[in-house]
């Protein structure tokens, strides 16, 4: 198994994209520690991944708050001896569908402000560990990307782009220590809409239609490539991004 024994923290781990990598995480053989705000949505993903024959924790921990970070890292350090690989895909509040000139202040700022703050607090937490084993991955979601015409993504993009700058500081930084940092670029991924979202199918055909092999990236697609980028197969990989949009986002 590709990760074996590793530990895992994922926080937004009871979202969809956070479900997906702790499934594939726990399949290779990881300890997944799944955080978020909901107690329930954990334990429900905690108990697929259980009966499936993986291991998974679960903890309340808010990736925007230091000290709440902060304890649940070092718990699980202490109790579990490590902290291999650190994941960070809480939802940030996006508010999509207003154009900038018509967006409130807080609309467009909390976005940015969210994803870097928890992205920096979790990566500090992990950090701070791993350095003393000399080893770990911390993985990144989003990535950067040209905004697309006609479709209006407020903060996000601009949270994203703040994101790729803070992995390649984190990278500089941490690689002397043999951590590494990557983010994973999807394009998009029609799974992970919530049902319900408005213009749900014309976001869809739009992610679907951007793509060169009119197949865009799945849960499954993002789990498996994360699994390979936190292994010792990519142990030369590090400040990249892995671009698994079909071909929507051109490098």
């Amino acid at each position: 198994m590709l990760l074996q024994d590793k530990q895992a923290i994922i926080y937004g781990g009871a979202g969809s994209i956070g479900g997906a990598v702790a499934r594939a995480f726990a399949a290779e053989g990881a300890t997944v520690h799944l955080t978020g705000r909901t107690r329930a949505t954990l334990d429900t993903v905690a108990e697929e991944i259980r009966a499936a024959g993986g291991r998974a924790e679960t903890a309340v921990v808010d990736a925007r708050d230091a000290a709440s970070v902060d304890a649940h890292a070092d718990a699980v350090a202490e109790r579990f001896g490590r902290i291999d690989i650190s994941m960070c895909v809480i939802h940030h509040g996006d508010v999509h569908g207003t154009p900038l000139h018509e967006m409130a202040q807080e609309d467009f700022e909390r976005p940015v402000f969210s994803s870097v703050r928890s992205t920096f607090l979790t990566a500090r937490a992990a950090a701070r560990h791993m350095v003393k084993q000399r080893s770990g991955v911390i993985l990144n979601f989003g990535g950067s990307g040209d905004p697309m015409r006609d479709y209006y993504i407020g903060g996000t993009q601009i949270g994203f782009e703040a994101i790729e700058a803070l992995r390649k500081q984190l990278a500089t930084e941490l690689g002397r220590y043999g951590i590494r940092v990557v983010s994973m670029r999807t394009g998009g991924v029609v799974e992970s809409l919530p049902e319900g979202t408005a213009g749900g199918d014309a976001i869809a055909e739009g992610i679907t239609s951007s793509t060169l092999t009119g197949r865009p990236a799945t849960l499954q697609d993002v789990g498996d490539v994360a699994v390979f980028i936190a292994s010792d197969k990519a142990r030369t990989m590090t400040a990249a991004t892995v671009n698994i949009s079909a071909g929507a986002l051109l490098d």
